[in-house]
């Protein structure tokens, strides 16, 4: 039971009832409202208007129901049993709320881009719009109709003549605003706020700035490319540079850490705003390369992706062909005699030797290096020695024709090229090497020099390296890059010191030196891209010092002699230049012959 003393006042009649609950009703709504000093002994009048009123339970509590028009009641305590008057009369006025408007769902955008809500009202008694932003990180733009002011956390917006006003804003800063809501009002409270719309959920995020892609020389498959992609978005965590084609593989960065992830490489952990990232393609091809960067902050999107660089990937320059040919040489059958011989094979077809032409004269210790088309044959002795250099079509027979001369005049040289420009090295008592274009006559021109005078080496090439190896005394190998010019790099060691060492077997990354002028029967080779010393091939069928050609996959060793009277020999061997083992029979040249060189071409 209540305390009766707090509902008698002292005028000795009862309190008024003190009523708690909203006063504002949907139309045809229910509100519960509750009598905060009830009691129990105290009977409750309730008069409602344009509404219903429920009987008043044992807390205190009944319900109001709106019916019609604006609702009110009166309530009046009363009591028979306590011998006081009743209390005052209460009115209770209540306004039927506003019907909720809803609010359109924006898409994500970045910080400082116009974001238009449109706010539409289903009750045609509003006569004010609150946008609530959740925050107070945005301006206010513009209406479509009426006015706007922005107020806290809000814009408010009057005077509008239809049901959806536009409200156009701009947050000022990144983040998720998750609250953004709105609610009809009428300014003179005739009507109670309307609940708030559902709300909206938005991303105002920042776009990373998208980075530059430097534009690096075309080249061949199996050739390093470095990229370097700068001017990095500060915010950015990861660079992803995209070659859209998977036929690379991942090298290295500059700095951080890379790794290759389908068609892309993604780097992280670089330092500075630019990085390098290496890769070697793996099939011809013109590839569109591009990057972007991106955050892992929720707040960052991914940039735009750079400008797109286009490179061209072309196979490997092959010069070397089916036919390969034997030029000059000498016989020894108790004194020496040069020979003018050329004669050829075909590298595919097992077979001995025919005649192809002849030399502009008889010469032996002379060196060669070829095109696709032709074979070119330099230099050696010939009564004294010489510095001619001519050549051969490979595609027809027929005597050598000149093509121009050599830059340095000793014997024992050695050369090969990369089907554009050949390279002549060494010789008695000079370092010197010089170059001449494979493609249009001329004379030869100076391009460095070895680490030191030798004569008697061996030379292979590939389409980017000249490599030259041992010599008298000697088992170095160095290289030259061919497209510049310059001093010897050091290669590695052959397997041990070594004069007339034949060379000119190669592929597009082995070479192989075979023979020895002690002699030997010995057979080794290199990976032409790395550095390195020579590993053990395996074995020629005789024991000679002897050059080869090659057409890429075949190789082919003919004649050569220890340089004692009636050693020479005819005997062509074969090896497979990919695997390692021991050569096989071919066939023979059309003479025995020593100190003959060999190319190839088509």
């Amino acid at each position: 039971m209540s305390n009766l003393s707090t509902l008698i006042p002292s005028a000795a009649g009862l309190s008024s009832p003190s009523v708690t609950g909203t006063l504002s009703i949907d139309s045809g709504g229910i509100v519960s409202h509750t009598i905060s000093n009830w009691s129990d002994d105290i009977t409750y009048t309730i008069t409602p208007t344009n509404c219903t009123v429920g009987s008043v339970n044992s807390s205190g509590v009944f319900v109001v129901t709106h019916t019609s028009g604006t609702p009110s009641y009166t309530i009046v305590a009363t009591t028979d049993s306590l011998g006081l008057a009743d209390s005052s009369v209460v009115t209770k006025n209540m306004v039927v709320k506003l019907t909720a408007p809803t609010i359109s769902s924006p898409a994500d955008t970045t910080v400082t881009t116009n974001v238009v809500y449109t706010v539409t009202s289903t009750d045609s008694n509003d006569d004010k719009i609150i946008l609530d932003m959740g925050t107070s990180s945005f301006t206010f733009g513009s209406v479509s109709v009426g006015s706007g002011t922005k107020v806290g956390n809000t814009v408010e917006v009057t005077g509008f003549t239809t049901n959806n006003p536009a409200i156009t804003v701009q947050f000022t800063a990144l983040g998720t605003y998750s609250s953004v809501k709105a609610k009809s009002t009428k300014i003179d409270a005739s009507y109670g706020d309307s609940d708030y719309s559902s709300t909206d959920s938005i991303l105002i995020y920042e776009q990373l700035s998208a980075p530059s892609l430097n534009a690096p020389a075309d080249v061949e498959v199996d050739t390093a490319v470095t990229y370097t992609i700068s001017s990095i978005d500060s915010n950015a965590t990861k660079v992803i540079f995209d070659t859209q084609s998977s036929n690379f593989t991942y090298g290295s960065v500059g700095s951080g850490s890379g790794s290759k992830v389908g068609n892309t490489v993604e780097i992280t952990g670089w330092t500075g705003t630019s990085v390098t990232v290496t890769l070697t393609y793996t099939t011809a091809a013109t590839y569109s390369n591009r990057a972007k960067v991106q955050s892992t902050a929720d707040a960052y999107t991914d940039s735009a992706y750079s400008s797109t660089d286009s490179i061209i990937i072309s196979s490997p320059a092959v010069w070397y062909g089916d036919r390969g040919v034997w030029m000059g040489g000498y016989v020894n059958a108790g004194g020496v005699a040069n020979v003018n011989t050329i004669d050829y094979i075909s590298i595919s077809t097992p077979a001995n030797a025919t005649d192809f032409g002849d030399l502009s004269a008889a010469r032996g210790s002379t060196t060669s290096c070829s095109s696709v088309s032709r074979g070119f044959c330099a230099g050696g002795k010939e009564g004294g020695t010489v510095n001619t250099i001519e050549y051969i079509t490979f595609a027809s027979t027929g005597n050598a024709t000149d093509w121009g001369d050599l830059n340095v005049t000793y014997l024992g040289r050695t050369s090969a090229g990369n089907g554009t420009r050949g390279l002549t090295a060494g010789g008695e008592t000079t370092d010197a090497v010089d170059y001449f274009s494979l493609t249009s006559a001329g004379n030869a021109s100076d391009f460095g020099n070895l680490s030191g005078s030798r004569r008697e080496s061996g030379s292979i090439a590939n389409s980017t390296r000249f490599v030259v190896a041992g010599g008298v005394t000697v088992n170095v190998i160095e290289y030259f890059t061919i497209a510049s010019t310059g001093n010897a790099t050091d290669f590695g060691d052959l397997l041990t010191a070594q004069r007339d060492i034949g060379g000119g077997i190669s592929s597009e990354t082995r070479g192989i030196f075979q023979g020895d002028g002690v002699p030997t029967n010995v057979i080794q080779y290199i990976t032409i891209g790395s550095t390195g010393n020579a590993t053990d091939f395996g074995d020629m069928t005789l024991i000679r010092n002897v050059e080869g050609t090659g057409d890429g996959t075949t190789g082919v060793i003919g004649g050569g002699g220890n340089g004692a009277a009636g050693t020479e020999t005819n005997v062509i061997d074969k090896i497979t230049i990919a695997t390692t083992g021991n050569a096989v029979d071919f066939g023979d040249l059309t003479q025995a012959r020593n100190s003959t060189t060999a190319t190839s071409g088509d």
